[in-house]
């Protein structure tokens, strides 16, 4: 028989999970996707069913492969890559969730932070974790669940319960479920629960007493690129190794072959995500970048990174044209918004769950500032289109304050869309690169689980994979660029202080 020619990725993502199927030069043969639901039971509350997922998962395992009609033999590895602060529970005897999963953009634990804020303020694990107390993380999800679902405290400590990531809830439904299945996470997505101590890469006893979290009910930490398990029964890939595993910003940063320390990547997608390389030094950051792992290969030193979370970027799209009717398709924002020269005075700040870096404003909530008369839903698109850039903007401006970039390396769905990829570049004042192939996501999941495997050779190889597909130069003067950032800058302060007490 053959060996194998391709590797599939999971892409397990806030909005749907896709799989897709890459060949040896990294191109797509073929692609599988699914949505899920966004539940949204109360205003601050985000939550997938994690059941739902994984029918998905096995749905679109089947999609990618009968579209290119291959069968498990053709395929080498899988690599999973998800997205990552969403905290799953589940009962190990009957594969079922205790209740849905809370997803990275929920806010409902800002009592549980504002608690722990109180001694040492909201950098008082940053040392440790490299992240400041946020409701984004993982770890106060798991706590309102042990304290909130019935009983769930005690099944947890008697050791009935497991959390992961929704990496980790996928990999234990592929390789057996309630049969076998391996309870492990990879070092990206552990970085993200501050639970776990950046120096060491494992968990952290006084963090876990912090947060009054058992030990039992958290997966084993791996690399990012190794052999977890294999998978498992019936299942249409069984007895394929699953090999990689990397938290979607990560993997993004590995599909684009940012390998060098310094090397820095966007991905617009439901947020934006700016992550710089730092090599193997753990870079601390002054101006509100977190500090995280960018992946660790088999027994090497663990490579860390400077990242720049953005809530709200793809996701605006999809409130224009969900909750008000603006649009019918997310396609249609970019056409809206070439009516118009520019956003007509007003801008949009999408602080609808407070803001990420570089502020950390739990406090703030969105606004749409500067409006007259003469503002139409044409200048409304172009204001949501320029948020996403000038959010981007705000990050950047932080990691320059330790390391001058010379060029922004783009993927995400949202790098379709030229003009805003345009007015990024002018806002930035640098040149902005897309590669040939965006789907670096679960490019990067697929690279992780193909080095594992031997199907790949090392990070040479996968650099010579990577090719330019299109740049944009800035053409913005820079006294009109000043000026806008400078309104922006207006336009952010005003979300400050919005939720009191009493909100």
């Amino acid at each position: 028989m053959a060996s194998p020619q391709y590797v599939i990725a999971i892409d397990q993502g806030t909005t749907s999970t896709r799989a897709i199927i890459f060949d040896h030069d990294g191109q797509i043969v073929s692609t599988g996707q699914a949505e899920h639901a966004q539940l949204l039971p109360r205003p601050g509350w985000v939550e997938h069913d994690a059941s739902e997922i994984w029918d998905n998962t096995r749905e679109v395992i089947g999609h990618a492969l009968g579209r290119a009609s291959l069968t498990r033999h053709d395929i080498a590895a899988v690599g999973i890559t998800n997205q990552r602060e969403t905290a799953v529970i589940w009962d190990r005897a009957t594969g079922k969730p205790i209740a849905p999963a809370i997803v990275w953009q929920d806010t409902r634990t800002q009592d549980l932070v504002d608690q722990l804020s109180a001694d040492g303020g909201s950098d008082r694990f940053a040392e440790r974790t490299g992240l400041p107390l946020a409701t984004y993380f993982s770890a106060t999800k798991i706590a309102w669940l042990l304290d909130n679902v019935d009983g769930a405290r005690e099944r947890a400590e008697a050791g009935e319960l497991a959390f992961g990531t929704t990496d980790s809830w996928v990999l234990w439904n592929l390789t057996g479920g309630t049969d076998g299945g391996v309870h492990m996470t990879d070092v990206t997505n552990a970085s993200r629960t501050l639970l776990m101590d950046l120096r060491t890469c494992q968990w952290d006893d006084d963090l876990l007493a912090a947060f009054d979290i058992p030990r039992s009910l958290l997966p084993e930490i791996g690399s990012s690129s190794q052999v977890y398990g294999t998978v498992h029964g019936s299942q249409l890939l069984r007895e394929t190794p699953v090999a990689g595993i990397l938290g979607d910003q990560q993997a993004a940063t590995f599909g684009q072959a940012g390998f060098s320390a310094g090397a820095a990547k966007n991905t617009y997608g439901t947020g934006c995500f700016v992550i710089v390389n730092t090599g193997t030094e753990i870079v601390r950051s002054d101006n509100g970048l977190i500090t995280t792992v960018a992946y660790r290969l088999g027994d090497d030193e663990p490579v860390y990174a400077l990242e720049g979370s953005i809530a709200v970027a793809g996701s605006l799209i999809q409130w224009l044209r969900d909750n008000l009717g603006l649009i019918s398709d997310a396609s249609q924002i970019e056409q809206l918004a070439r009516q118009v020269d520019d956003n007509g005075g007003a801008y949009l700040v999408p602080a609808f769950s407070g803001l990420y870096a570089p502020y950390w404003r739990p406090d703030a909530r969105g606004a749409l500032v500067g409006l007259t008369r003469f503002v139409n839903k044409s200048h409304l698109a172009r204001a949501a289109l320029e948020s996403t850039a000038f959010q981007t903007c705000d990050v950047l401006d932080a990691v320059n304050a330790g390391t001058e970039l010379t060029e922004l390396r783009v993927d995400g769905g949202m790098v379709a869309n030229d003009l805003l990829m345009q007015f990024q570049a002018d806002v930035l004042g640098m040149p902005v690169v897309r590669p040939a192939i965006i789907e670096t996501t679960a490019l990067g999941a697929a690279y992780a689980a193909g080095l594992a495997v031997g199907f790949w050779s090392g990070l040479d190889e996968l650099e010579a994979n990577w090719r330019e597909d299109h740049r944009w130069e800035p053409a913005m003067d820079d006294q009109e660029r000043q000026r806008r950032l400078r309104q922006w800058r207006k336009a952010v302060t005003r979300t400050f202080d919005w939720v009191d007490a009493d909100t």
